[in-house]
């Protein structure tokens, strides 16, 4: 094991928790939700959701 250590003036930004964010802000920015897969072929044929 090494004994350099690192010490900075300010924690990592991924340490931080994030501000909050209203939910239409945060529509307005990103836009709609996606799903996490794509629809079949199946479902885009017949408009399946």
């Amino acid at each position: 094991m090494s004994s350099l250590s690192f010490h900075s003036s300010r924690p990592d930004r991924w340490v931080q928790p994030k501000p909050y964010s209203d939910s239409s802000l945060r529509y307005q920015a990103h836009g709609r939700i996606q799903p996490m897969e794509e629809p079949g072929f199946l479902a885009r044929l017949f408009g399946l959701r």
